[in-house]
């Protein structure tokens, strides 16, 4: 929520938006922290520090919430959410090397 708030300040949104915004925000369920979210963060970090793979610590954050509590994660920033193998991924945006497909557009396998 944090991440939206900022958004909206960074690019000066009038009054009536900032509202509508919040007045959005009321229907959103904020996951609050506990011990085990903190140990997911600290598993998940060492191994994409290990992996020589980490992330933003907000994005880390985000997942750690998710995975904890077994909580898809709808996100199109997948550059850096796919390098989370616990993590259930909800996403438009194309995975690298993948092209992106309009809405209504098939795929084949031949």
């Amino acid at each position: 929520m944090g991440e939206l708030i900022f958004g909206a300040i960074k690019r000066n949104w009038g009054k009536a938006k900032m509202e509508d915004q919040q007045a959005r925000l009321k229907a959103v369920v904020i996951v609050p922290y506990d011990i085990e979210i903190c140990r997911t963060y600290a598993r998940l970090r060492a191994r994409l520090e290990s992996d020589g793979t980490p992330i933003a610590d907000n994005d880390l954050w985000i997942a750690s919430c998710a995975v904890r509590h077994s909580i898809p994660l709808i996100s199109n920033n997948r550059d850096h959410f796919d390098r989370i193998k616990e993590l259930q991924l909800i996403s438009e945006a194309p995975r690298k090397g993948q092209d992106v497909l309009e809405l209504g557009e098939a795929t084949s396998s031949s």
